[in-house]
């Protein structure tokens, strides 16, 4: 077993809740979004983003507008709903729980 792949895996599984986190203090395209999860060393591709923001759109937690770009096509601006900032709130606290829930394990290992 090749410990890259579960690396990408645990990546995959936050990353929906770290788009969200980036929307929740602004609207963003997505070139921004990308760059706010590689600025955060959350490795990412862009073809993983763009279906990810469709499925999110889809389900109602992010809306988007188009804006005239000065330096090339219009952009598409993600923005999180109503909905998507209930989700969030409750991906937060499923975020803490585990967060602590790994670090008593994490202590817990190093004790004994």
């Amino acid at each position: 077993m090749k410990i890259e792949n579960t690396k990408i895996q645990m990546r995959k599984g936050i990353l929906e809740y770290c788009i969200l986190l980036i929307l929740d203090q602004k609207e963003a395209y997505a070139s921004e979004i990308i760059a706010g999860l590689k600025e955060a060393k959350m490795i990412v591709v862009e073809g993983t983003v763009y279906p990810l923001l469709t499925r999110l759109k889809n389900a109602e937690l992010l809306q988007y507008k188009w804006e005239e770009s000065s330096s090339g096509p219009p952009r598409k601006y993600y923005q999180l709903t109503g909905e998507g900032q209930v989700f969030l709130l409750g991906l937060e606290e499923t975020w803490k729980e585990l967060k602590t829930a790994v670090e008593t394990i994490t202590i817990n290992a190093k004790t004994k």
